[in-house]
């Protein structure tokens, strides 16, 4: 899989995402089915759905950066550590969808293996253009 199929691949369900965290701080859908069903108040909703949706924007401007999207970039390594980091939350945070209260969550598993696995071939691919462009120096 190509690098910028991944990054499309990924911007596309990051919004999907992000969506997904407004339809809880709206309340279209339940908070207690969200978070691993831990959530105890409104309070604490708006709290983490807050802070996941900024998390997600910045995975996607770091997305952005990497697909060479928008101008405005990081270092290349920056950018990669960014990635590395963001790889091993998702794969910590399917590990923690499995053991969630609710099967709804349980099943956001299957969507962060999938990121991570995306993450991984972006990582794994960078190497190839990271070659190309030092060669070309």
């Amino acid at each position: 899989m190509k690098n910028k199929l991944s990054i499309n691949i990924l911007l596309g369900l990051l919004i999907a995402v992000i969506l997904f965290h407004i339809g809880v701080i709206v309340k279209l859908i339940p908070y207690d089915i969200a978070w691993g069903g831990r959530l105890q108040n409104d309070s604490e909703m708006y709290v983490f759905e807050a802070v996941s949706i900024l998390i997600n924007l910045f995975l996607g401007l770091v997305l952005l950066m990497k697909g060479e999207y928008i101008k405005f970039r990081f270092k290349r390594k920056t950018t990669n550590i960014i990635l590395w980091i963001f790889l091993v939350l998702f794969v910590l945070n399917t590990v923690g969808n499995i053991f969630a209260k609710t099967n709804f969550e349980k099943s956001f598993a299957v969507l962060t293996f999938i990121l991570a696995i995306l993450i991984w071939t972006i990582l794994k691919t960078k190497r190839i253009y990271d070659k190309a462009y030092t060669e070309k120096m």
